[in-house]
């Protein structure tokens, strides 16, 4: 199946309604947002300043090891589950559950698991970015159609080779979709972790904002966050794109 191409002039046309869209509530209540043009150079102040790229150290270390733990585990987890088609049917609306689940309400006890610093905030967001992964791998594994299962025993492949041959070029392109939407949601769950406990990283500085009342600068960061987001999502799809997509699933 052929993947769509992006829009280029779709995309721009959106980005102008969205700052269309900003400005207007701008001028209809300016104490609550700032002007796009305020947060732009409220945004470039404040990469000119060391402390600011301490804080995004802190904060990228901490996603990078979230990302990492949630990306081996939910692909890990998701081969194991998906190679089994009664627990994977058993596991599946528990996971769904427990991804529904309020990470906000767990925050007390990972504190008290892991203390405050960076191994807290990398626990949350393994929280958050796992569940999608494991549910996206664990799904493309079951969608393999069974024939190509039953030709590779035929041809006597080892367990290795049906992994190498015939799984992953199956379960890559929705693993992928899977990281791709973990990726936002560790970042997510990174940030969370560090409003709540911690003293570094953007998500402290975001929290310092909201509890002082200074709208230039949450703007200024949540417009960095979203940039680094959109970044992040539109390598990993431009990735997607060029893999290529056998026909491996079921009907």
């Amino acid at each position: 199946m052929e993947t769509k191409k992006p829009n280029p002039l779709g995309t721009f046309a959106v980005l102008l309604v969205l700052i269309g869209i900003w400005q207007t509530v701008h001028l209809l209540n300016s104490a609550a947002l700032g002007s796009p043009v305020t947060t732009v150079q409220g945004l470039w102040q404040m990469m000119g300043t060391a402390s600011f790229w301490i804080d995004v150290t802190e904060t990228g270390r901490a996603l990078i090891y979230s990302l990492v733990i949630a990306v081996a585990g939910g692909i890990a987890l998701g081969l194991a589950l998906g190679a089994n088609r009664l627990a994977a049917k058993v596991a599946e609306p528990i996971l769904v559950n427990l991804y529904s689940l309020p990470k906000v309400t767990l925050y007390p006890l990972v504190l008290l698991i892991f203390g405050l610093g960076l191994a807290s905030k990398v626990a949350f967001g393994v929280m958050h970015g796992l569940i999608p992964i494991l549910i996206f791998t664990m799904n493309g594994v079951l969608q393999i159609k069974p024939v190509y299962f039953r030709a590779a025993q035929a041809m006597h492949l080892s367990r290795r080779q049906i992994a190498l041959r015939v799984v992953l070029p199956a379960v890559l392109p929705e693993v992928l979709s899977g990281v791709r939407l973990g990726f936002s949601l560790s970042l997510l769950g990174v940030l969370i972790g560090e409003m709540f406990a911690s003293q570094k990283g953007l998500g402290h500085q975001l929290s310092n904002a909201m509890n002082l009342g200074n709208i230039d600068t949450l703007m200024s960061i949540a417009l960095f966050l979203m940039l680094f987001a959109l970044l992040g999502n539109a390598l990993l799809s431009t990735f997607s794109r060029r893999l290529p997509h056998p026909p491996l699933r079921s009907p």
